[in-house]
C-alpha cells in the first residue's frame, strides 16, 4: 500500500499527463490534485478540467491558474536583463517556464495538505531535473514521483495505446499520422522534438512550424518598431505602454508576421546527451536584439563585458534547474544592479526572418558625439595621448620578445 495520500500533478491535459493521471490513480491508489499553467502557450485550457473531471478529480482539486504576468514579469524578464542565450543559441523558453511551474506545484501542496508533487517529465530529458531541484530548493521534503523513471509506458505508440485502452481522449495527432511531436509552449516559444527530428540529417517540415511564416513568405516590405526600456525592462511598443505579458504577446505577433525567431539546435543536454529539437522564440529574438541596443549607449564598458562573461554561467543555471539556487539569486542582483541606467528607447528593423537595430537613444546615454566625432572635436579628445597609452599596453610585450631574441642570440 503506497504512503502517498495527495499528490499535485503537473497536468497539461495533452498525452502524458493524461495518462499519467489515470496512472497515478491506479498504481498508488492516492488523491490527485492537478495543477495547469497559463503560460501564454495559446491553447484552450477548459478541456483540461473537463478530463480531470471525467476521471474523478475533485472540482476544487483542479487548479488551472493564469499566470502569464507573473512568467514574463518575474522571469522571463529577468533573464532577458543579462541577455542569457544557452550555448550561443538557444533563449531557454522551456528551461525558464520550470521554476514557476515548480514555485506553483509547491504553493498548491502547502495549501492542498499535499506532500507529494509529479510530473510528466521523461527520464531522459532536462525538465525532470529542473522541476525537482525547484521543487526541493522550496519544500525540502516533498515526495517526487516521475512515472517516466518507473513505467514501461517508454514511447509514444504506448502511451497512445494506454490511452486507447483507458478510454482518455487524445487530442493533437499528427495530420500524417503517428505520434504527434513532443512540444512545449508558453509565451516565450514553442519547441518541437521527436518524430524525423531525432535524425539530425532531416530537415524540419514547413508544415511544423505554428507560430512564425517562413522568411521567404513574409512581407516583401520591412517593418520598422520603436520599443521603450526602463530600468532594462520593456515598458512600452510603439508608443503604447503595455504589462510584461502584453509585450510578449506583442512582439510574437511582429516576429511571426516577419518569419523572425526559428531555431534548428542540436544542444548538450544536463543528463549527458545530445538532443535535436527546433523552436520558435519570435518575440524573444526582437527582445534580445532591443536589449543589447539600449545597452549599447547606457552600459559602461566594462560593465557590459563584465555581464558578458557572466552570461554563459547564468544561461547554463537556467538550463539546468538551478533558478532558486543562491547563486543565480546573487548573480540577479549584480545583474539587476546594471539596469538601473538602461532606460530610453530602439527602433529596430524588421525583415524576412531579420531583426537590426537602426537607432536608438535615451537620456542616460554614455554616447558623447562632441568625443566619438571624426570632425573637428575642439579639443574634447587629444589624439596624442594614444600614443603614451599604446606605448604602456605594448610593454610586457616589447620585454618579452627582446627576452627571446636575446636567448636566440
Amino acid at each position: 500500500m503506497s504512503d502517498v495520500k495527495k499528490v499535485v500533478l503537473a497536468y497539461s491535459g495533452g498525452l502524458d499527463t493524461s495518462v499519467i493521471l489515470k496512472w497515478l490513480q491506479d498504481n498508488y491508489q492516492c488523491e490527485v490534485v492537478t495543477f495547469t499553467a497559463d503560460l501564454g502557450q495559446g491553447e484552450e485550457l477548459e478541456p483540461a478540467r473537463q478530463k480531470a473531471l471525467k476521471f474523478g478529480i475533485k472540482p476544487e482539486h483542479i487548479f488551472i491558474d493564469d499566470l502569464r504576468e507573473e512568467f514574463v514579469r518575474d522571469f522571463v524578464f529577468p533573464m532577458f536583463r543579462c541577455n542569457a542565450l544557452y550555448e550561443g543559441e538557444y533563449l531557454l523558453g522551456t528551461s525558464i517556464a520550470r521554476p514557476l511551474i515548480a514555485k506553483r506545484l509547491i504553493d498548491i501542496a502547502r495549501e492542498t495538505g499535499a506532500d507529494t508533487i509529479s510530473h510528466g517529465a521523461t527520464g531522459k530529458g532536462n525538465d525532470q531535473v529542473r522541476f525537482e531541484l525547484g521543487a526541493y530548493a522550496l519544500m525540502p521534503n516533498v515526495k517526487i514521483i516521475a512515472p517516466w523513471r518507473e513505467w514501461d509506458l517508454l514511447s509514444r505508440e504506448k502511451l497512445l495505446a494506454y490511452a486507447e485502452k483507458h478510454g482518455i481522449p487524445v487530442e493533437m495527432k499528427h495530420k500524417q499520422g503517428g505520434a504527434p511531436y513532443s512540444m512545449d509552449a508558453n509565451l516565450l516559444h514553442i519547441s518541437f522534438e521527436g518524430r524525423h527530428l531525432e535524425d539530425p540529417k532531416a530537415e524540419a517540415e514547413e508544415a511544423m512550424w505554428r507560430w512564425t511564416v517562413s522568411p521567404e513568405q513574409a512581407p516583401d516590405a520591412a517593418e520598422y518598431v520603436d520599443v521603450e526600456f526602463e530600468r532594462g525592462d520593456v515598458v512600452a511598443i510603439n508608443g503604447t505602454r503595455m504589462k510584461a505579458h502584453e509585450v510578449l504577446t506583442k512582439l510574437n505577433e511582429l516576429g511571426g508576421k516577419h518569419g523572425i525567431g526559428r531555431l534548428d539546435l542540436v544542444e548538450n543536454r544536463y543528463v549527458g546527451m545530445k538532443s535535436r529539437g527546433c523552436y520558435e522564440t519570435p518575440g524573444g529574438t526582437i527582445l534580445l536584439k532591443a536589449h543589447r541596443g539600449i545597452e549599447s549607449i547606457t552600459l559602461d564598458r566594462e560593465v557590459a563585458h563584465l555581464k558578458d562573461d557572466l552570461m554563459p554561467r547564468y544561461a547554463s543555471l537556467v538550463y539546468n534547474g538551478y533558478w532558486w539556487s543562491p547563486e543565480r539569486r546573487a548573480l540577479q542582483v549584480l545583474i539587476d544592479h546594471t539596469q538601473q541606467n538602461v532606460n530610453g528607447w530602439v527602433r529596430l528593423k524588421l525583415y524576412k526572418g531579420s531583426v537590426s537595430v537602426v537607432a536608438r537613444d535615451s537620456k542616460d546615454t554614455l554616447f558623447d558625439q562632441t568625443i566619438a566625432t571624426f570632425d573637428d572635436d575642439g579639443g574634447a579628445y587629444n589624439q596624442a595621448d594614444a600614443g603614451g597609452f599604446i606605448k604602456l599596453n605594448a610593454l610586457r610585450m616589447r620585454i618579452a620578445e627582446n627576452a627571446r631574441l636575446k636567448r636566440n642570440k
